[in-house]
């Protein structure tokens, strides 16, 4: 009898919600309750692009507080992978630059917005055996967080369209082997999506 209730009911909740709108809450209610990567984002303004917008993605050299040293570019290069899908014409620095050389490059190849970015915060939480083995500092175990801050410029006038700051934090099912620059290609996807108009 509990098994044909139980079943009627999936029946009933199955008809009022498809797949993957259940598959989007169960991820949003776990990665809110700390077992899957979350990550919260504010931007200053809401103002949309055209999506044939020739965006410039540069990175600042500044090295995040926190005991982390990620990759030098790495926001950037992330940002790149997440934008391309969404913006056609899109490229990016090779390395870090200063604002006045990442404006001037995004100039001399004919961009509309320079993307500048900058990992403002990492701390890499001992996440796997090596990790534990280099530290060994119980105070050190646990969960990765990050944070990156993005400005969106337009090349011309030098205006700033938005500012962004993204905090990420990992998981408790997902921390293993992760660091803090695995949590940015998510957030960085939506945001492309949202300089469109796009939700999720």
């Amino acid at each position: 009898m509990r098994s044909l209730v139980l079943s009627l009911a999936l029946l009933v909740l199955g008809g009022c919600m498809n797949v993957s709108d259940m598959g989007d809450g169960v991820q949003y209610h776990m990665s809110d309750a700390g077992l899957l990567d979350h990550s919260e984002t504010r931007r200053s303004m809401s103002l949309r692009l055209q999506p044939d917008s020739f965006i410039y993605i540069g990175q600042g050299a500044f090295m995040p507080p926190g005991g982390s040293y990620p990759r030098p570019n790495v926001v950037a290069e992330v940002a790149f992978k997440g934008f391309v899908e969404y913006f056609p014409m899109v490229r990016r620095a090779r390395g870090p630059l200063g604002l006045e050389q990442a404006l001037e490059e995004a100039r001399s190849v004919g961009a509309h917005y320079l993307l500048y970015t900058r990992f403002a915060k990492a701390d890499d939480r001992i996440g796997n055996g090596d990790e534990w083995y280099d530290e060994q500092a119980v105070d050190r175990l646990g969960i990765d967080t990050g944070t990156i801050q993005l400005m969106l410029i337009e090349t011309s006038t030098r205006y700033l369209i938005d500012t962004t700051t993204i905090r990420s934090r990992g998981g408790l099912l997902t921390f293993h082997d992760n660091k803090p620059e695995d949590l940015l290609g998510p957030p960085l996807e939506d945001y492309a999506r949202s300089l469109l108009g796009m939700s999720r």
